[in-house]
């Protein structure tokens, strides 16, 4: 969308509720049950799972599967108590304590797995994520191979499964995928076969700076229909990564809790991980593969670590972010076509009406960043761009529309549109000045960096001449250069957890502009 116009990660629809047939009980503060195994060193198992809770909002409970001894370098024997102590404890909790979401993580035997499976069925109402934990980072075996079945079994009684690509493949009893298209089409199988929702994790592709996620449910149960939704993001370089599969399904199961949405409480967890995963270096734990930071948001939050940066140097490093994200808007089919002149009216007609539903909202935002600027000069800024914004869809109801669009403008917003618009009004709802310019800027900046190159394809003949010139209008230009100077000065000012705040809104945006431009040809 455009500057007067605008979209990380795909947004979380709030129509994506829990699939299946455990509902959930949206709680800010749910209470959440992490059944797994434990680590010494507390990177991993149900240490981590119950720093993972309480980091992302829930009150963490646990139930010990298996008592190990391992450290950052691996793993050196396991304990299991009888399985008669793992139900005493799991009723122990269950007889006093409403339990609004499962975490389950190492189960080790048949006979474990059976019995949680059992406890499941009796007694548990709410949303169950499954981390089938099978191998650690380091290579060692947590999972007994003629237990590879019983895990697959376990899967109907649960509701998310959260598998990295080898143990996908066991899930599946197929090879390991080697690129993700064949991780997504492996988790669909996994999904069709066993009605479960599948998280598909990129970290284990090789060859690539990208590290995507996704959620697949072959029921199409992810609001929408959809049996899709893509999260894009890029690797850390760490080696600081123990425990992150734990980290991240118990964050799931909180999330959910909190937001009754799976797309929702992915998008969320993601970009808590990530920020998680940077952080892990300044921990210093171990020798090995040592943990992430769980706390490194809260901690900046309350003046723990590092104060105020350069804004410019800040999103200079958020522009980089998105590098690859810009370089395939630039070979969308989309803008392409747009750009040779051989996009067919009806698809610009279908932009265009959804560009106008957009603008409409979008004003409104760019009105609330007026209302919290804190000076005259921002205020008056953003106040004209929302009125710039309102003038927008006015000319595209006179002009383009009128011309192109067959029907009007009686149309609905599609998904996407939708989604990028509740991505910008939840980035408003808690009054911080820079969530909300972070989360407007890529609509500037994506818009006019996009615009210098398609202006060259601009002639006289050319179809959409006028279109293409828009944003080589040097006023346009000035516009985005001083947004860029406003957000700076906001991310100059903000401490640590506010910068992450900021970031995370920018590069959600930014996403959903990939997919606004993406979705008219598909």
């Amino acid at each position: 969308m455009s500057a007067v116009e605008q979209t990380t990660t795909p947004a979380a629809s709030t129509s994506d509720r829990v699939h299946g047939r455990r509902p959930v009980t949206m709680r800010d503060t749910p209470r959440v049950l992490s059944i797994a195994g434990t680590d010494p060193t507390g990177g991993a198992g149900i240490q981590a799972d119950l720093k993972s809770i309480a980091a992302n909002g829930g009150y963490g409970m646990a139930v010990v599967t298996a008592l190990v001894a391992q450290n950052t370098r691996g793993v050196r024997s396991v304990h299991t108590p009888p399985v008669g102590f793992l139900r005493e404890q799991l009723d122990a909790v269950a007889d006093d304590v409403v339990i609004d979401a499962v975490k389950i993580g190492m189960l080790g035997d048949v006979a474990i797995i059976d019995t949680v499976s059992t406890w499941l069925q009796e007694t548990v109402t709410g949303p169950v994520v499954l981390d089938p934990v099978m191998v650690a980072t380091s290579g060692d075996r947590l999972l007994h191979r003629d237990a590879e079945a019983a895990m697959r079994a376990l899967l109907p009684h649960v509701d998310l499964v959260t598998p990295n690509l080898p143990e996908l493949a066991v899930l599946a009893d197929e090879p390991v995928a080697t690129s993700w298209a064949d991780a997504l089409a492996q988790a669909e199988r996994v999904s069709a076969q066993a009605g479960v929702i599948v998280l598909v994790k990129g970290g284990h592709l090789t060859g690539t700076t990208a590290c995507p996620d996704a959620l697949v449910d072959a029921t199409g149960g992810l609001g929408d229909d959809r049996s899709l939704v893509e999260f894009d993001g890029l690797r850390v370089d760490t080696r600081n990564t123990h425990g992150t599969g734990c980290s991240l399904s118990s964050a799931m199961a909180t999330l959910v809790a909190r937001s009754g949405s799976w797309t929702e409480a992915l998008g969320e967890a993601k970009a808590w991980l990530t920020s998680s995963l940077r952080h892990g270096d300044s921990l210093e734990v171990g020798s090995g593969n040592g943990p992430i930071s769980h706390f490194a948001e809260l901690w900046a939050s309350a003046g723990m670590t590092s104060g105020r940066q350069d804004g410019a140097g800040i999103l200079t490093g958020w522009w980089e972010d998105i590098a690859q994200l810009r370089d395939r808007i630039d070979h969308l089919p989309f803008v392409t076509r747009l750009a040779d002149g051989t996009l067919d009216p009806a698809r610009f007609a279908w932009y265009l009406q959804q560009d106008a539903i957009y603008l409409r909202a979008y004003s409104r935002v760019l009105a609330r960043a007026s209302a919290l600027a804190p000076t005259a000069e921002e205020q008056v800024f953003w106040a004209t761009g929302a009125a710039g914004s309102i003038e927008a869809e006015m000319e595209l109801h006179r002009t383009w529309l009128s011309t192109y669009a067959v029907g009007g403008m009686d149309v609905e917003p599609s998904a996407t549109t939708t989604a990028y618009l509740d991505h910008l009004h939840a980035a408003t709802v808690d009054g911080d000045y820079g969530r909300v310019v972070a989360a407007v800027l890529p609509c500037y900046w994506i818009y006019q960096d996009l615009g210098e190159r398609l202006v060259g394809a601009s002639h006289a003949e050319h179809p959409y001449a006028a279109w293409l010139d828009t944003y080589a209008d040097p006023a346009f230009a000035m516009a985005n250069a001083r947004a860029i100077e406003i957000v700076a000065g906001a991310a100059a000012r903000a401490d640590e957890a506010g910068r992450e705040t900021m970031r995370r809104a920018f590069l959600a945006s930014a996403a959903h502009e990939e997919a606004f431009f993406a979705e008219p040809i598909r």
